[in-house]
C-alpha cells in the first residue's frame, strides 16, 4: 500500500543507486536504435553545485530521460574540467595554511603537481555526487577528466597538428595579466566592477615651447568664439603610472582644435622623452579633451593604435605588477608597486606644475575573478591560435543550418563574436594543466647553432620526438660533432650546458616550455575527445556528432565557438546539431544572485527542504526561452504540492482497486467519462512531446501540470467516484482499468521532470495488478493516436466542466458563503444541454455546491446570470448575498485597482524611470500592473452579472 506521504529523503538515494546499478544510465545496446547524445558542460573539479548548475543539468536530464523513454540509444557523457587557475589556487592556499612555510616554488614543479593530484583524488569531484542527488542520469561509468590519459593525448595531438599547419604560433601581444597569480587569464576570468575612481588631467608641453590657439568658448552652432594660447596638450588618465609608457598622443582627424599641432611632438613629463601627436579614428572629440595618450603595452585600445602607427611599446611592469627595472622607467619608480608608483607620479606631476585637475568619477575596473586583484593589460610572449582561420568553417556551419541555436536570437551573438574574433591566447603561466608540448634550444641561424640565444622551438607530442627534431636540425651545423640531445629543466640550465667549443660538443640541451594551456583549449575538444578521439572508437563513430548542447549564454564564445572550430577542423563535422541556450536564475525580485547581496539559493539545501523533484519541476516550469527565471522558495513549495497532489491521486486509485491486470486497449471504454479522459491523455502526450522536441521546457511542464492537477485529479477522479461506488460492475471495472492506465501514462510523461516520485509510484502501483516488467526509467513513451479523441465525449464533459467552473467562479467573485447551498437554473437551453444537465445533475450539484439544478423558463428576481453555449444560467442569490452592497463593494474595488494601474502606467511610460531603474524593478512593476489589470477585468465581469440579474 502506498504510504500516506512521500518521503524524498528516503526514496531519492534508493532509486539513484538502483538506476545506476541496473545499468539504466548506459546507452541501449541496439545498433538499430536511433542515437541521442549530450556531453555535459564539464564542471570544475573544484566546483560545488550552484543553482545555475541545477538548471543546466535539470534541462539536460529532462531531454536525456525523454529520449531514453522514446527508445533511443542515449548517452549523457559526464566529465570534469581540471580548472587550472582555480585548482592551483586551492592547493596553494592549503600550502600557505599548512604552517610549513611551503609554496609551489620552494617545492618544485614535480612535487607540487603530486600534491595537486592527491587533492584531486581526495577532494575533487564533489559536484558529481551532488548531481546524483539532483537525479542526473549520466553514464557515470564513462566519467572523463580533462587531464586523464586519453584526453591529454588528444590535447597534445591537436596542439602539434595545429602548429604544423601554422595555426598555432608564438607572438608578443597584449593580454589580461593577473599580477597575483602571475599569469595571463581569459576575458571570462575578468570581472568588471564599477568603483570610485579619478580622472587625472595632465599637461604635456609642446616641443621647443611651440604654441597654438585653442578654442575655449563656442556659439550655439558650435563655432568657436574665444581662444587661448596654449603651449601644451591636455590628456586625462585613470592610471597615471602608465603615462611613463606613452608612445604618442592621438587626436581624431576631424578635430580641428588640434590641427595646428598634428605631427609635432610633446615632452613626456618625468620620462623626459618626446612623443608624436598623431591622428587616429579611436579618440572621441567629444569626450574629455579629445586627446588620448597612447600606452600601447598597457591598454587594449591603445595597443591597436600603436600597432597601426608603428609606435614603440614600452613595458612598464614585471609579472607581479611592480615597475620594471628598465631604461625607459625613471630610476626612482623602479621596483615600486604600480599603485605606489601611481601616487608618486601624481605627486611629481603636480610638483612640476603639469597637473591640470583631478576629477572624481565612477569607473569600470577589471578584477581577476579568482585573485580579486586589479588586472593589468600586459605585453607578453604567449602562444596563440589563429582563431580567425578556424572560425570561417564554424560560421558557415551555422549559416547553412548544420548547427542551430535555440532560441534563434543567440545566433546573432555567435556571429558577432565569430566575425570579430581575435587571435586566441592559449598559454597560461601556471603549473596545473596541460604543459605546452614545445621545447626550446639554441637558435639555428645561417646553418649554424647560436649557443647564446635559446630561441629555436621544437613542437612534438613526446620528449623523444622533440629530441629527434632537435638533433636533426643541429646536425646541419657541420662545425659540431653532436652525439645527442639532453633535456634540462629550465632556460638557465640549458643555456649553461650549451656553452661549448665547436670541436668538443657532445650534446646540446633543450628545455620544455614551462607554461600550460588555457583550460578552454582542452574543453574545446570535449565532444570528440570524451568519445575516444584520437582513437577511432565505437562510441566516436556512433555518437559523434552529438545531438544537443545545453549551456548558458556567457560561454557561447569561450566554449561553444571553440568546440565548433575544433570539431569541424579535426572531425570534419559539427560537434552538435543544436545548441540550447538557457536563461539565468535570478532571485524572486529578478535581481542577479550573488554572495555579496546575500540572495543566493543553495540547490542542495532546497533539495533537503523540498526534494529534488520539486526543485527540478520548478526550474523546468520556469525555463521559458529567452526569459530569466525568478526563483523563490514559495514557487518550489508550490510544485512540491503538485507532487503531493499526484501522490494522493495514486493512493486514491490504489485504494479504489484501480489497476491494469492485462493488456489495456484505450479504444475499448464505453463510459463517456472514460472515453473523454483517454482523449485528454492523447492530447497531453502530443503536447508534451511537441514542446519537448521544440525545447519549450516550460510549456511541456505546464501542459503536464494542467493535465495532472486539473484534468485528472480535479475533474476525472471526481467524475468517476459515482462509477467506482456504483452497482454496475462492468462500468466499475472499465473505470478502474482506465484510471490506472491514465495514471501510468502520467508517470511516464512526468518522469523526465520528476524522476524520483514517478519511479516510486510506478513501483508501488505495480504491487496491485500486473507486475511491472521493468523500471519506469526504461519504459516506453506514450505514442497515442489522435483518433483516441472522441468528439462527442469531449463536448459532453467539456460542457459540464465549464458549467461547474463558471458557477464556482461566480460564487467566489460575489462572496457567496462556501457552505451556502444555492440553486442553478438552465434557461433557454437546447435539448442536448437539458439532457446533459439531467444526466449529470448529481455530479453538478455536488461539485458546484448546489441545492439543486434544473431547467427553467425564466430567472427569478435577485439572480445573477451567465451565458453557456447560448443558454442562460441563473443563480438565484436573493437572501444569500446582499447584491446592492456587493455591487458597491465591487465598484469600489474596481476603482481602486484602476487607479493603481493608472499610476503604474504613468511610471512605465516615463522613459527616465524605465532607463534608470534596475531591470528587476521595472519587470516587477510590469507584472504587478498586469496582475491588477486582470483582477479589475474579473471584478467588472462579476459586477456585470449583478447588474444583469437586478
Amino acid at each position: 500500500m502506498i504510504e500516506t506521504t512521500f518521503n524524498p529523503k528516503a526514496v531519492e538515494p534508493r532509486w539513484s543507486e538502483a538506476w545506476e546499478q541496473s545499468g539504466a544510465f548506459k546507452p541501449k545496446n541496439d545498433p538499430k536504435a536511433e542515437t541521442f547524445c549530450i556531453v555535459i558542460p564539464p564542471p570544475n573539479v573544484t566546483g560545488s553545485l550552484h543553482i545555475g548548475h541545477a538548471l543546466n543539468n535539470t534541462l539536460q536530464d529532462v531531454l536525456i530521460r525523454f529520449e531514453r523513454l522514446r527508445g533511443k540509444s542515449v548517452l549523457w557523457q559526464p566529465g570534469m574540467d581540471h580548472a587550472g587557475i582555480a585548482t592551483q589556487m586551492v592547493v596553494e592556499r592549503q600550502l600557505a595554511e599548512g604552517g610549513k612555510n611551503e609554496d609551489r616554488r620552494t617545492m618544485g614543479r614535480e612535487e607540487f603537481l603530486k600534491r595537486v593530484w592527491a587533492w584531486k583524488e581526495q577532494s575533487g569531484g564533489t559536484i558529481f555526487n551532488q548531481l546524483r542527488r539532483l537525479g542526473a542520469s549520466c553514464d557515470w561509468s564513462r566519467e572523463r577528466f580533462t587531464m586523464d590519459e586519453g584526453l591529454s593525448a588528444a590535447v597534445l595531438k591537436v596542439f602539434v597538428q595545429l602548429h604544423k599547419e601554422g595555426l598555432i604560433y608564438k607572438d608578443k601581444r597584449l593580454v589580461n595579466w593577473d599580477p597575483h597569480f602571475e599569469t595571463a587569464i581569459s576575458d571570462l576570468e575578468v570581472e568588471n566592477r564599477e568603483v570610485n575612481g579619478h580622472f587625472w588631467h595632465f599637461k604635456y608641453p609642446l616641443e621647443n615651447g611651440e604654441t597654438y590657439q585653442f578654442p575655449i568658448a563656442h556659439d550655439e552652432a558650435g563655432n568657436p568664439t574665444e581662444w587661448e594660447t596654449r603651449d601644451y596638450i591636455a590628456i586625462a588618465t585613470t592610471r597615471p603610472e602608465t603615462m611613463l609608457g606613452d608612445g604618442a598622443v592621438a587626436v581624431h582627424p576631424s578635430d580641428t582644435r588640434y590641427a595646428p599641432i598634428v605631427g609635432k611632438k610633446v615632452l613626456l613629463p618625468l620620462a623626459d622623452r618626446y612623443i608624436p601627436i598623431i591622428t587616429d579614428e579611436y579618440p572621441d572629440p567629444d569626450f574629455g579633451s579629445g586627446a588620448v595618450k597612447i600606452t600601447g603595452a598597457h591598454d587594449f585600445n591603445d595597443y591597436k593604435v600603436a600597432r597601426a602607427h608603428n609606435i614603440p611599446l614600452y613595458i612598464l611592469m614585471d609579472t607581479k605588477g611592480r615597475m620594471a627595472d628598465a631604461e625607459h622607467v625613471p630610476a626612482k619608480y623602479r621596483g615600486l608597486d604600480r599603485f605606489e608608483a601611481r601616487k608618486q607620479v601624481v605627486a611629481d606631476i603636480e610638483a612640476i606644475g603639469l597637473l591640470d585637475r583631478v576629477e572624481n568619477k565612477k569607473i569600470m575596473q577589471p578584477f581577476g575573478d579568482r585573485s580579486g586583484v586589479v588586472i593589468e593589460p600586459m605585453l607578453t610572449d604567449q602562444w596563440y591560435v589563429n582563431a580567425g582561420e578556424l572560425a570561417k568553417e564554424a560560421i558557415k556551419a551555422v549559416d547553412d543550418g548544420r548547427t542551430k541555436f535555440v532560441p534563434e536570437q543567440w545566433t546573432k551573438t555567435y556571429y558577432q563574436w565569430m566575425n570579430n574574433i581575435e587571435p586566441w591566447c592559449v598559454s597560461r603561466q601556471l603549473w596545473w594543466g596541460h604543459r605546452i608540448p614545445a621545447w626550446y634550444g639554441p637558435l639555428f641561424q645561417n646553418d649554424s647553432v647560436n649557443q647564446t640565444m635559446m630561441g629555436q622551438i621544437f613542437v612534438a607530442e613526446t620528449e623523444e620526438e622533440a629530441k629527434r627534431l632537435a638533433l636533426e636540425l643541429y646536425r646541419q651545423d657541420k662545425r659540431l660533432k653532436i652525439k645527442g640531445i639532453v633535456i634540462k629543466g629550465n632556460w638557465n640550465d640549458a643555456l649553461a650546458h650549451n656553452s661549448f667549443d665547436a670541436d668538443d660538443v657532445a650534446t646540446i640541451a633543450i628545455y620544455r616550455d614551462e607554461d600550460v594551456l588555457d583550460t578552454w583549449f582542452s574543453s574545446g575538444l570535449w565532444p570528440f575527445s570524451t568519445l575516444g578521439w584520437p582513437e577511432n572508437t565505437t562510441e566516436l563513430k556512433r555518437y559523434y556528432p552529438t545531438s544537443t548542447l545545453v549551456t548558458a549564454h556567457d560561454i557561447i564564445f569561450f566554449w561553444v565557438a571553440r568546440m565548433m572550430m575544433f570539431g569541424l577542423h579535426f572531425m570534419k563535422e559539427t560537434p552538435f546539431h543544436e545548441v540550447y541556450i538557457h536563461a539565468l536564475v535570478r532571485d524572486a525580485k529578478g535581481a542577479k544572485m550573488s554572495k555579496s547581496k546575500g540572495n543566493t539559493m543553495d540547490p542542495l539545501e532546497l533539495i533537503d527542504k523540498f526534494g529534488a523533484d520539486a526543485l527540478r519541476f520548478t526550474l523546468a516550469a520556469m525555463a521559458a526561452q529567452g526569459r530569466d527565471i525568478k526563483l523563490s522558495e514559495q514557487r518550489i513549495e508550490g510544485y512540491r504540492n503538485f507532487g503531493t497532489k499526484l501522490w494522493n491521486a495514486a493512493r486514491f486509485a490504489q485504494m479504489n482497486e484501480c489497476a491494469v491486470w492485462d493488456q489495456y486497449d484505450p479504444r475499448t471504454p464505453e463510459q463517456t467519462v472514460n472515453k473523454w479522459i483517454v482523449g485528454e491523455t492523447a492530447k497531453a502526450a502530443a503536447a508534451v512531446t511537441r514542446e519537448l522536441e521544440a525545447r519549450r521546457f516550460n510549456e511541456a511542464a505546464g501542459a503536464l501540470y494542467k493535465f495532472v492537477w486539473n484534468v485528472y485529479c480535479d475533474w476525472y477522479l471526481e467524475f468517476i467516484k459515482p462509477l467506482l461506488n456504483g452497482e454496475d460492475e462492468a462500468a466499475k471495472l472499465e473505470t478502474r482499468r482506465t484510471a490506472a492506465w491514465v495514471l501510468d501514462q502520467i508517470l511516464i510523461m512526468l518522469h523526465p521532470f520528476m524522476p524520483f516520485i514517478t519511479e516510486e509510484l510506478w513501483a508501488r502501483t505495480g504491487e496491485y495488478g500486473a507486475k511491472r516488467e521493468r523500471m519506469l526509467i526504461v519504459e516506453e513513451w506514450p505514442n497515442l493516436s489522435a483518433d483516441l479523441i472522441d468528439p462527442a465525449a469531449e463536448a459532453e464533459i467539456d460542457w459540464m466542466v465549464r458549467l461547474i467552473e463558471e458557477t464556482r467562479s461566480t460564487r467566489s467573485e460575489l462572496n457567496v458563503p462556501a457552505g451556502a447551498k444555492i440553486q442553478l437554473l438552465l434557461i433557454g437551453a437546447d435539448d442536448a444541454s437539458n439532457a446533459r444537465l439531467e444526466r449529470y445533475q448529481d455530479l453538478i450539484d455536488r461539485m458546484a455546491r448546489l441545492e439543486y439544478s434544473t431547467s427553467a423558463d425564466a430567472a427569478p428576481k435577485g439572480s445573477v446570470t451567465f451565458v453557456l453555449d447560448g443558454a442562460t444560467v441563473a443563480l438565484p442569490l436573493e437572501g444569500v448575498v446582499d447584491l446592492p452592497a456587493e455591487a458597491a463593494r465591487l465598484a469600489k474595488e474596481i476603482s481602486k485597482l484602476e487607479s493603481e494601474v493608472a499610476k503604474m502606467d504613468a511610471k512605465l511610460n516615463n522613459e527616465a524611470f524605465v532607463s534608470k531603474a534596475p531591470e528587476e524593478v521595472v519587470d516587477e512593476l510590469r507584472e504587478r500592473r498586469d496582475d491588477e489589470a486582470a483582477s479589475a477585468v474579473k471584478l467588472k465581469h462579476a459586477l456585470s452579472q449583478i447588474k444583469g440579474g437586478a
